[in-house]
């Protein structure tokens, strides 16, 4: 289920005498509105698009179980929809990616991708920056910096690294300065040696020696690593409403950060791709 300004058909009208809107059919502005009024008040993430969460709760009906995604070969994926959407590099990736980490529908590539894609500024950053001032320092990690250390370690991305992630996640001691080795990389931050070296078990190249493969080559598999890592595949294949898309935010940032942004591209690949 996914209605949204511009469609015109019988659920619409079904929508609008829900709603006591003029049950014409067609999603104009003042229907927009009346979802998205409807949305504020009941809870619901307030952007005027009608899915599954939104129409089940309107309409007053149960969710109806929702039958597994058929598995396709990644060769079947619409990739050339994509082109203009997505850097042709992160396409070019996709097949072997998909093929490497169960990416066997629409739903869990349009998630992916959506999820990715926020997380790297649209597919632009690869590397952690830490490249911080003293008084970022102070208020993004005030449990590694005082106000003298955060003088000493500003604009030293190699110090603040070694510092906030040393005898961590796998990393030696901040002198080993593994903390800065395996940083965070690739379009969903791989981070700490224990994930590198997990990562490494899963292609060719040796990760733990050349950890910047992570930032290049690697960009697009290892953030499918961590989705399949983290079974976030099962979450993925719940549906296309903002529900589902909110659920994955969650396993991904730890919170809700961006979640307008991520529901806009998932819509945005998921329409083309489907």
């Amino acid at each position: 289920m996914l209605l949204k300004k511009g469609d015109n058909n019988e659920q619409v009208k079904q929508l609008q005498i829900k709603l006591g809107v003029d049950p014409v059919g067609n999603f104009g502005p003042k229907t927009e509105e009346a979802v998205k009024k409807y949305q504020a008040a009941n809870g619901l993430f307030a952007d005027g698009i009608v899915g599954d969460g939104t129409w089940n709760k309107i309409m007053g009906t149960a969710p109806a179980a929702t039958p597994a995604p058929a598995v396709i070969p990644p060769s079947s994926f619409k990739l050339d929809k994509l082109k203009g959407h997505i850097p042709d590099s992160v396409i070019t990736a996709i097949p072997d990616t998909a093929a490497k980490f169960n990416i066997t529908n629409v739903l869990r590539l349009a998630h992916f991708l959506a999820q990715a894609g926020h997380e790297s500024g649209q597919f632009k950053a690869t590397s952690e920056n830490l490249n911080y001032s003293s008084k970022g320092l102070l208020g993004i990690f005030p449990r590694y910096f005082n106000n003298a250390t955060a003088e000493q370690y500003a604009r030293k991305p190699e110090m603040i690294a070694s510092k906030v992630y040393g005898g961590r996640m796998g990393n030696g001691a901040e002198a080993t300065k593994d903390g800065y080795k395996f940083r965070g990389r690739g379009y969903i931050q791989l981070t700490g040696k224990d994930n590198y070296t997990q990562f490494d078990k899963t292609v060719p190249e040796d990760i733990l020696a050349n950890p910047d493969l992570v930032s290049g080559k690697y960009a697009l598999m290892s953030a499918a690593w961590f989705f399949d890592k983290n079974k976030l595949w099962g979450i993925c294949d719940k549906g296309a409403d903002q529900a589902t898309v909110t659920a994955v935010t969650k396993r991904v940032n730890g919170g809700t950060i961006g979640l307008p942004d991520r529901i806009k591209h998932f819509n945005e690949y998921y329409n083309l791709l489907k």
